[in-house]
């Protein structure tokens, strides 16, 4: 068994960290986008299908385009963050089980119908997305995760051509303080849970 993370550790992936509005606009290094997803893409999904893949919005035109289909103050937070994940799901992950899943390389055969590859490619890059904010917060960044944009339009901008579709956005950089809520409450254990 291992130790536990530290209070440190947790207030800053958890208790402390905030979803932010506001976002300092130094680029961030490629370098650490690459570590992010580094990290992240050690999360457990179903048959490891890590169907999830992640556009880094980073230029100005990339962000500018992003930003025309994201809905009212979705739009300035997105210009503003030095980057603005787009998190996706690929229809097509199936084709490669035979690669990820190897111990049991026929299980993309039964993976065919679209009403149960679809539902498995979103619940597991919902998964993955919200790996890559645990990843990004552990390497001291802060995210702002959102809905609020027209799937269809971001998928024929950037996803044109390919399977993949739009699961949510999620901004990334060092936050600020602008527009920044006070926390909003939480379901207690009592609440949300039942232990049977």
């Amino acid at each position: 068994m291992q130790a536990r993370l530290d209070d440190e550790a947790l207030d800053r992936i958890f208790r402390k960290a905030r979803t932010r509005n506001g976002w300092e606009t130094s680029p961030l290094p490629e370098a650490l986008l690459r570590e992010i997803y580094d990290l992240a893409k050690f999360g457990p999904t179903a048959a490891n299908s890590t169907p999830a893949r992640f556009v880094f919005v980073t230029s100005t035109d990339a962000k500018e385009k992003l930003a025309s289909v994201a809905a009212g103050n979705n739009q300035a937070k997105i210009k503003q963050a030095p980057a603005t994940v787009i998190v996706g799901y690929d229809l097509d992950f199936p084709e490669t089980l035979p690669k990820l899943f190897p111990h049991a390389p026929k299980m993309k055969e039964g993976l065919t119908d679209p009403a149960i590859v679809e539902p498995m490619a979103f619940r597991n890059s919902s998964l993955q997305g919200a790996y890559l904010i645990v990843a990004a917060r552990s390497l001291g960044l802060d995210c702002g995760p959102m809905s609020g944009f027209d799937n269809g339009k971001v998928d024929a901008i950037f996803f044109a051509g390919t399977r993949i579709k739009s699961n949510f956005l999620c901004s990334m950089g060092y936050g600020t303080d602008h527009n920044l809520f006070e926390r909003s409450p939480r379901h207690s254990f009592e609440e949300a849970c039942r232990i049977v």
